[in-house]
């Protein structure tokens, strides 16, 4: 196990238990042959190769990696902040100041601290103690930390190599996973502390990958790091081997609901339609096949365990140049999914994952619902929450990636040629329900600063507020659009509703209202 950046205040006693943690057998073991944990970025385009943010235009004429056009529009941290309308928040001093995200997510990123730099001096976000350039330099006992726990290690930023081997997650797709939860995060609650935990195994069929990441916050848990967790990972629930290798994971969540710690979760980027993943055992490592497809609607954990926060994902068709304190509007552009639906802020994004639980019964939370809204029987809805994920409305991040294409990455061809060519340093669009999840996180944060701590399961209060007089005024109501995998039109999907529905959950935040309800809510 090794520490790097590790918050000053965790002193010689957290380390020592951190390091004496490597050698405790996992508390979690899953029986499943068949279950891949994925990072929940739905697809990414390099937009430069500078460390001046791009234009609109250079958005607009984006080209996906086999040179189709993928026109979109591609925000700013501020034109955000305008659609969730965070700008009072921000006028009374709340902004996260305080508190603690903890983002947990694999193989983590090399150059995240210097990536992160970049980010905040091309946006004007405030920096952090910790970021490249910064620390040791211009720190001032007011600023945000951003600190790493690297848990097991800390693999570096590249492919893995290539022959012979599992053909598991890469370690670049993760560093640019890093990349969007880190600086979404920041820029929404810029005066929150980050602790970027990491651990060295994503998905190895379920022998390592979900188990290390459950063991890595509940260390967080444990030695009361973070006021709020942001996971942006997922696998369908019928990929595990059995309801009970599923459970014996939930332990940190358990325990983060003891100690008044929030956890969020994605929902997925695949509507409702998931996979399992075949083991790769056999001769020469081929295994049993490929990915299978689920025939049938189905939802991904840990976003459908009612002790997390399921986040869905959402286009936003509002100004993506607009300042921090400008009202929120429609804005005629790119992409069609936008256009066709004018003059409609926002709308259900076609990857969102959602639908109904096939392990966990609907909980008590879940009883009553606005009126309107998609029916919840038996089972636990999800997800609860949305808020934007679509890449062609999704946010530009920055990250360097290793020379010569050793990232692994591919990305638009480099005319004239048509061969898409490897990705290389500088501004990505990405989406995804991992653009939805830190971001809430984030608020979540700037709550529990005005809650003067941690608010811990904010689900009750979430829905106690939908049920109230302030729904309207708290939560943009998502009513069209639907999560229907076109890659999959075996599978059904459902459409956004008036209220609660599979693809959204109760709507997005109108944060200057919906913050200072939440905190009244959980009390």
């Amino acid at each position: 196990m090794h520490v790097s950046r590790l918050k000053r205040r965790l002193g010689r006693f957290a380390v020592a238990a951190l390091v004496a943690a490597a050698a405790l057998p996992g508390s979690a073991s899953v029986a499943a042959a068949g279950v891949v944990m994925h990072p929940t970025v739905s697809d990414f385009v390099q937009i430069n190769t500078s460390t001046t943010p791009p234009s609109q235009a250079q958005c607009a004429s984006a080209v996906l990696a086999n040179g189709t056009p993928n026109h979109r529009r591609c925000f700013s941290p501020q034109a955000i902040q305008s659609a969730y309308h965070l700008g009072p928040l921000y006028a009374q001093g709340l902004n996260g100041k305080g508190m603690t995200i903890a983002i947990v997510d694999a193989f983590g990123s090399d150059t995240i601290a210097h990536d992160l730099h970049v980010f905040d001096n091309a946006f004007g976000i405030a920096p952090m103690c910790g970021e490249e350039g910064v620390e040791g330099v211009t720190c001032t006992p007011d600023m945000p930390t951003f600190s790493q726990l690297h848990l097991q290690g800390a693999p570096p930023t590249n492919s893995i190599p290539g022959n012979g081997t599992t053909g598991l997650e890469d370690h670049a797709a993760w560093a640019l996973e890093v990349s969007l939860d880190v600086e979404t995060a920041h820029a929404m609650a810029p005066g929150a502390n980050i602790i970027l935990v990491t651990t060295p195994t994503a998905e190895t069929l379920g022998a390592q990958g979900f188990p290390d990441m459950m063991n890595a916050e509940q260390f967080v848990v444990d030695h009361h790091l973070a006021n709020v967790i942001s996971q942006s990972f997922a696998s369908a629930e019928e990929a595990f081997g059995s309801t009970q290798s599923l459970l014996n994971l939930r332990h940190a969540f358990i325990a983060a609901k003891q100690n008044g710690i929030t956890v969020l979760g994605s929902s997925g980027d695949g509507g409702t339609a998931n996979g399992t993943k075949q083991s790769i055992v056999g001769p020469g490592g081929l295994g049993a096949g490929p990915n299978q497809l689920i025939p049938f609607p189905s939802v991904e954990w840990p976003a459908s365990d009612p002790l997390v926060t399921g986040v869905g994902g959402t286009y936003l068709c509002t100004n993506p140049d607009a300042a921090t304190n400008d009202t929120r509007t429609f804005f005629s552009g790119p992409p069609s999914n936008c256009n066709n639906t004018p003059p409609v802020t926002e709308k259900g994004w076609v990857g969102s994952g959602g639908g109904f639980s096939h392990v966990f019964t609907r909980p008590s939370y879940q009883d009553a619902l606005p009126a309107g809204s998609t029916p919840i029987a038996t089972m636990r809805g999800v997800p609860d929450i949305g808020l934007q994920a679509s890449s062609r409305t999704g946010a530009l991040v920055y990250i360097t990636l290793p020379p010569a294409g050793s990232g692994g990455l591919r990305c638009p061809p480099i005319p004239p040629s048509t061969t898409p060519a490897p990705c290389s340093s500088g501004w990505y669009d990405i989406g995804g329900t991992s653009l939805s999840c830190p971001q809430w996180a984030a608020m979540v944060a700037i709550a529990d600063q005005l809650n003067g701590g941690g608010l811990g399961l904010i689900n009750p209060a979430l829905y106690k507020i939908a049920n109230g007089p302030n729904y309207a005024n708290d939560f943009f109501d998502v009513t069209t659009g639907n999560n229907q995998n076109q890659a999959a039109p075996t599978v059904p999907g459902y459409p956004a509703s008036t209220g609660w529905d599979p693809v959204t959950g109760l709507g997005t935040p109108n944060a200057a209202n919906l913050i200072p309800d939440l905190v009244a809510a959980s009390h």
